[in-house]
């Protein structure tokens, strides 16, 4: 991303670009810094964009290989092309064409997955600069925060900047809509508190899983039973929290297995393929369950689901039962 920063600072642009990763946030946000930097805003006819995995390639360099009307360059933008994970016809016919692109045409692709094995990908990062965006650390996100805010003349603290993430989970799409609720909220006052997130904010499905797990982690049964009642007052089923929850002990003993192998919260992100603001959570949480207490947790899960899913049980009550036999 600096990089990418250095290019419009500069003036010096590379001829293709790949954005692709997890957090879109980052990559919708630099495709616009890069589309404002390579054209004028009004310049549409020097612009293409595509979409999709329909797209016609062969119009693509056609395009790329027509000079630009007054203007020093012609800039090209494809969002989820598909292209980074086949080997087809069509990415090997880009691959051999990004090798040769006039100097003054600008590709711009950006994708949520690629294979950094194909074709494409390797002529991009060779010949321009493919960049993965999967999300900043929680320090990161953090300081983003108290940057957003204080844009607004708005101040909050480092734990109330943790509750927020908390709340409203790592998505900084989503993180962004809340901290403009809460700006529009506090308006004409100069610090964000804990209450007014509590009052605006949305909270996400995912922290109030950490929340029960984290009751079941200290055995404080209150605490996991006021998490669990209050996905249920978000409507979310028995049957999905017991699928969410066990789905969450399977990721913390794959982390404890990363973990017991030298391994960080880095390397859990990319093994779990998620951002790395859960990726550091799992990783802080895995540690205060034993191996074998988290195997157990997962099994029971499964056997539990089981049994409603047979007709054994009710399934508000396997639930239940599942929680008191953990919190035991």
């Amino acid at each position: 991303m600096k990089r990418i920063t250095e290019d419009i600072k500069n003036r010096t642009f590379k001829t293709v670009y790949l954005l692709f990763g997890t957090e879109r946030y980052l990559i919708n946000t630099y495709a616009a810094r890069l589309k404002s930097a390579v054209i004028p805003e009004d310049d549409a006819i020097n612009f293409n964009g595509f979409e999709g995995k329909d797209t016609d390639w062969n119009e693509v360099i056609s395009l790329g290989e027509t000079m630009p009307f007054f203007a020093d360059r012609r800039l090209i933008t494809i969002d989820g092309s598909g292209l980074f994970k086949t080997s087809g016809e069509a990415s090997a016919k880009m691959a051999g064409w990004v090798k040769d692109i006039p100097e003054t045409t600008t590709l711009i692709f950006t994708e949520n997955e690629v294979d950094k094995r194909n074709a494409l990908y390797k002529a991009v990062a060779e010949n321009g600069l493919a960049v993965e965006m999967n999300g900043p650390t929680e320090n990161d996100l953090k300081t983003f925060i108290g940057s957003r805010l204080k844009k607004n003349d708005l101040k909050i603290t480092e734990n109330d900047a943790q509750y927020l993430l908390e709340t409203v989970g790592s998505d900084m799409m989503n993180l962004v809509n809340e901290m403009e609720k809460l700006i529009g909220y506090t308006l004409g006052r100069d610090v964000v508190t804990r209450e007014d997130i509590d009052t605006v904010c949305v909270r996400q499905i995912s922290g109030r899983i950490f929340d029960l797990t984290d009751g079941i982690a200290e055995k404080n049964r209150e605490k996991a039973m006021h998490a669990y009642a209050q996905m249920i007052a978000l409507r979310e089923r028995p049957a999905g929290i017991l699928y969410r929850v066990t789905s969450h002990f399977n990721s913390l003993l794959q982390t404890k297995d990363l973990v017991s192998n030298g391994k960080n919260a880095r390397d859990v992100a990319s093994v779990l393929k998620i951002k790395q603001y859960p990726a550091d959570k799992y990783y802080r949480q895995a540690k205060r369950f034993s191996k074998e207490a988290l195997a157990k947790a997962v099994s029971m899960g499964i056997e539990y689901e089981t049994a409603f899913k047979q007709g054994n049980m009710d399934e508000a009550l396997a639930v239940e039962m599942y929680m008191v036999n953990l919190l035991q």
